[in-house]
């Protein structure tokens, strides 16, 4: 497990990048997972240039996550898909210019049970299996998140586990713990099921009916297992704090405090 804790700037989406690292970096910040969405990213290829020697200079890591609104790798129309694919690939060569860790991929969402879900995690393997050929020679990894809540998933909690079977290790796990619990999937059952290809985990709460992206403890998952799950994972996988939009950067503070001791204490 990883020492390094990484905050995401949720919290402080659609405010400056840069004031946004460094007040995260102020609140103990070790990593900084960049969500690339709002008007501050709204030209983001003529950016990356200007910004990745800016990004580099400063004390910190990254992990990238690119825009995670109207962008889906298995909608049902061709031209949404060709368009998110386009999106992941310029992520990840932004990832390689900055050295960030991981690019965070949703592998899509199934809105409708009119739709084929078995079509659509084939299609979402076959653009992994691309995006891996692109993010390989960069020496990024892509971390595959469980997303989609509500009957929107495309995985049971055993598929999504199966998932990257076939795929190559470029490519590994995130876990969304909030995205998780709305699914009612065994959460440490699952660390421990992907712990060897886990990068990352996503870490939030909420109360079981929405995706309230909550301080730990401020819902209802039940941490002790999980915390105790994490403790088994011998790779390097990144926790990162995701905390909903306007949340007190405290409760990051608080967060790290809460990991550092009950899964990377000694």
């Amino acid at each position: 497990m990883k020492k390094e804790i990484c905050y995401s700037d949720l919290p402080l989406l659609t405010k400056g990048i840069f004031e946004n690292i460094e007040k995260l970096m102020a609140n103990g910040a070790d990593k900084v997972e960049l969500l690339m969405d709002g008007d501050k990213w709204d030209e983001m290829e003529l950016l990356f240039d200007d910004f990745a020697p800016k990004l580099k200079a400063l004390p910190v890591g990254y992990t990238i996550h690119p825009p995670a609104w109207d962008i889906n790798l298995t909608s049902e129309n061709k031209g949404i898909r060709e368009v998110s694919f386009i999106e992941y690939k310029k992520a990840i060569e932004f990832a390689g210019m900055i050295g960030a860790d991981h690019v965070v991929i949703h592998p899509g969402f199934c809105f409708s049970p009119v739709f084929d879900k078995k079509l659509a995690q084939e299609r979402a393997k076959n653009d992994i299996k691309r995006l891996c050929e692109i993010a390989k020679p960069l020496n990024v990894k892509l971390a595959i998140e469980n997303v989609g809540y509500k009957g929107s998933s495309l995985f049971t909690q055993d598929e999504f586990a199966r998932f990257l079977d076939s795929v190559d290790d470029t490519a590994g796990y995130l876990i969304d713990t909030g995205h998780a619990h709305l699914n009612n999937w065994d959460i440490s059952k699952l660390i421990r099921d992907t712990k060897d290809r886990l990068l990352a985990i996503h870490i939030h709460d909420n109360t079981g009916a929405e995706d309230e992206h909550l301080p730990i403890g401020k819902g209802t998952i039940q941490w002790e297992g999980i915390f105790a799950a994490l403790k088994e994972v011998s790779n390097n996988c990144l926790m990162v704090l995701e905390y909903a939009p306007n949340t007190s950067l405290e409760k990051l503070r608080e967060g790290k405090e809460l990991l550092l001791t009950e899964v990377l204490a000694k």
